[in-house]
């Protein structure tokens, strides 16, 4: 309730200096931050952060993150910090050299660190989507599938997180409730984050996309797993 009645930008800097404080454990609460919001929408939160914790948003990311893999935490402050362009144009031929270099760092799991963050951090959502489409086209499956194995580390985790944010942030918050309700007890804190981050904009549809993919209805599934105020607020919240 107490994030609930939070203005959005506030919730996101609450969810973020939490995450930090586990940085090692909570690294795509951050990811999903710099992934999900909309540039004027990121920018509100830094601003927020900043008047709320006297001091900036990457600078504590930084400083928080400072024992975890290095290049994880470059990643990790570069998507806090980047300001996209939010329109719609895209360049193919950037699309094919990005998407190549992406492959590399894909099939190579080392180098091209700063490469790939580079890709991450400074282009537009939907330059990112016309790149992991062009990755799609030319090597038959996608990059997110390819991308983790027993040798990926940190580094590769985030970058996993990332791409799925900017693909698809509803799928992407769908597996995050479904992988929450499966664990015993419920995953209370994955639960929370989306409804109350996606409540007054998407939930709908992530409530929607979460019975085509388990046959079950969100209401449905929350009513079996939660009890008491929590589960009244969250089905009020799914407008049961």
């Amino acid at each position: 309730m107490y994030r609930w009645i939070l203005e959005p930008e506030e919730r996101y800097c609450l969810l973020a200096n939490v995450a930090m404080k586990n940085c090692n454990k909570d690294f795509h609460v951050i990811v999903e931050i710099g992934c999900v919001l909309r540039p004027q929408e990121l920018l509100a939160v830094r601003r927020a952060y900043h008047n709320r914790y006297k001091r900036s948003l990457e600078e504590d990311v930084a400083s928080h993150c400072n024992g975890y893999l290095r290049h994880a935490m470059q990643l990790l402050v570069g998507l806090v910090s980047s300001y996209r362009y939010g329109g719609d144009e895209i360049n193919e031929r950037l699309a094919k050299t990005e998407a190549d270099i992406l492959h590399e760092f894909v099939k190579e799991k080392k180098g091209n660190h700063k490469e790939v963050i580079r890709i991450l951090t400074t282009r537009s959502m939907t330059q990112l989507v016309a790149t992991f489409n062009r990755y799609r086209d030319e090597h038959g499956t996608s990059i997110s599938k390819k991308l983790l194995d027993e040798s990926s580390d940190e580094f590769h985790k985030a970058v996993h997180v990332a791409i799925r944010c900017f693909y698809d942030h509803k799928k992407y918050c769908e597996k995050v409730l479904r992988n929450a309700i499966k664990r015993i007890g419920s995953d209370e804190d994955g639960i929370t984050r989306v409804f109350v981050t996606r409540a007054e904009k998407d939930l709908k549809h992530i409530k929607d996309l979460y019975y085509k993919k388990n046959s079950v209805h969100l209401e449905d599934a929350i009513s079996k797993e939660i009890s008491g105020d929590y589960k009244r607020l969250l089905l009020t919240l799914l407008g049961k």
